[in-house]
């Protein structure tokens, strides 16, 4: 048998130095340390190789450009009910993050969170545990 190939994913990486990458990954997974990202502004050829250590977030998105124009809704409307937990992520840069996860441990390497606002350009997004410097539950705190 040959090696599994996936669909190439759009990702925006966020780093915790503040740098941002933008481009394609194919080998992608949430238990391993390293992956492969295609950047978008190099020309076509091999990929680079990231550390999910140097990493704060992978944002899976629909488009590199964004919706600049609209702020992303930071709450959740009362007749909203997502699957899992509603939670608020502040990064250790201060950086807020409101979602629904289906489960999370600080204690592993990242957890994936579903942003509030349905029209977000995030699909979904691996918060790196390791980044996070505080996470609330909507029905109670709790600290890193």
């Amino acid at each position: 048998m040959g090696r599994l190939e996936m669909e190439p994913t759009k990702v925006v990486l966020r780093f915790k130095d503040g740098r941002v990458l933008k481009g394609f990954t194919q080998n992608f997974l949430p238990h391993k340390d390293q992956f492969h990202l295609f950047p978008v502004d190099k020309p076509p050829g091999l990929p680079i190789e990231v550390s999910m250590k140097e990493l704060k977030a992978v944002f899976v998105v629909r488009d590199f450009v964004g919706n600049s124009r609209d702020a992303e809704r930071k709450k959740y409307l009362e007749e909203e009910k997502p699957n899992g937990l509603k939670i608020e992520v502040t990064f250790v840069d201060g950086e807020v993050l409101v979602g629904s996860t289906l489960g999370y441990d600080l204690k592993r390497l990242g957890f994936f969170v579903f942003p509030a606002d349905p029209n977000s350009n995030n699909i979904r997004i691996f918060v790196v545990s390791s980044g996070v410097g505080s996470v609330r539950r909507f029905d109670s705190n709790i600290n890193v």
